[in-house]
């Protein structure tokens, strides 16, 4: 199952995921100044970074919005990216957050569990109810497929709604009970289900809080670094084993700025990774 290879890769390597959101300006001035095309420029900057960090992290997520940005180009970078993780063995992960129902969310999981670009897990938004997370489902199950449901995102407004409480719990907790209840039937070797969850690092409290409440719930885990979340508070979310895959995305892939903009750029992308799996170290 998705999960439990997800979480081998987490045990063997490290629960690191890097975070693809690649703007033209991270790219190094070699390439910055070479006449390839965009679509080019952007996924010889992925490759580079992907050959370089595989072997020390669990997967890959690539954030579709900023190849969207760059119109027809991006998105065929964007295509070539995720095949290119797939075809290496990686786990890729397509952070898409689509939140819609019927036949428009069906479309959605044809468009990115299948065809040009097909990855293993998404990341959908369930506030739209349940109606929003079935449309998936033949997925899941025919194709071994997963989601990261929106649960406590880690942007400072994410309290505007999702701490609003209902019954005298907080609306972030009641999703997070039902991304729970709606993978109860999907459980793994590992003991998690394929409909895991995105909590934010940046507010380490209430993920504790969500995690006692979710035991068969395996994270995406953004806010690291330069968000704010910090290594230590991962150590104590993990204190009983590892549950989730904690996201870095500038801090890895523009880690070379400043100090390397040749094709040597990436000893700094792989040292980047190995400093975080240093500052994740459980124990």
């Amino acid at each position: 199952m998705i999960i439990d290879k997800l979480y081998k890769e987490c045990i063997e390597k490290s629960p690191i995921c890097v975070g693809l959101d690649t703007k033209i300006e991270y790219l190094p001035e070699y390439l910055m100044k070479n006449d390839m095309s965009i679509e080019e420029k952007i996924f010889t900057f992925n490759k580079m970074i992907i050959d370089n960090t595989s072997d020390l992290v669990a997967c890959f997520k690539v954030q579709i919005a900023f190849y969207e940005a760059l119109g027809i180009e991006g998105l065929k970078a964007y295509s070539k990216t995720v095949k290119y993780i797939r075809k290496k063995g990686k786990i890729v992960i397509g952070d898409i957050k689509r939140g819609d129902i019927s036949s428009t969310a069906e479309a959605y999981s044809d468009a990115h569990f299948s065809g040009d670009f097909e990855v293993d897990i998404i990341t959908v938004n369930p506030y739209m109810g349940y109606d929003s997370i079935s449309p998936y489902e033949k997925y899941m199950e025919n194709k071994d497929k997963a989601l990261f449901m929106l649960i406590h995102t880690s942007n400072k407004s994410s309290k505007d709604f999702q701490e609003l409480k209902i019954h005298e719990e907080k609306l972030y907790m009641k999703v997070a009970e039902k991304c729970n209840k709606w993978g109860e039937n999907s459980i793994g070797e590992s003991g998690f289900n394929k409909i895991g969850g995105v909590v934010g690092l940046t507010f380490p409290e209430e993920f504790l809080e969500i995690k006692k409440k979710t035991p068969n719930t395996f994270f995406l885990i953004p806010g690291y670094g330069a968000q704010g979340g910090k290594g230590e508070s991962i150590k104590e979310i993990f204190k009983d084993g590892i549950c989730g895959v904690i996201n870095s995305s500038r801090g890895i892939i523009t880690a070379h700025k400043g100090k390397n903009e040749d094709e040597n750029f990436v000893k700094y992308t792989r040292q980047a990774v190995l400093s975080m799996k240093e500052d994740l170290i459980i124990g």
